[in-house]
């Protein structure tokens, strides 16, 4: 997994390709902790993530829930696989997904 941030002002895109999975996944929430300072909306880019386990799931729930007090989270360019896995999960209800 590679997790690649940039940063605008108050907003930021973090691009994530690769698996996130129960391996990468505390890497992953360490980025969402300690890069996000200021940030008040976060877009995550999952156009090369390749899978997505319940640990990976758990950081998106960590990230939503960093960005909640704040104007918020979207994610965009997520694959027909990791979509699929949105859908079985319920997470297309929680998450915004464009």
């Amino acid at each position: 997994m590679t997790a690649t941030l940039t940063k605008n002002e108050n907003s930021a895109v973090i691009r994530v390709s690769g698996r996130l999975d129960t391996v990468t996944a505390p890497e992953f929430e360490s980025v969402l902790q300690t890069e996000l300072g200021g940030i008040d909306t976060l877009t995550l880019d999952l156009a090369e993530l390749e899978y997505i386990s319940s640990a990976g799931l758990r950081t998106l729930l960590v990230a939503k829930k960093m960005m909640s007090e704040r104007k918020g989270l979207s994610v965009i360019n997520a694959n027909e696989t990791v979509r699929e896995i949105f859908d079985i999960t319920g997470f297309s209800e929680v998450l915004e997904i464009a």
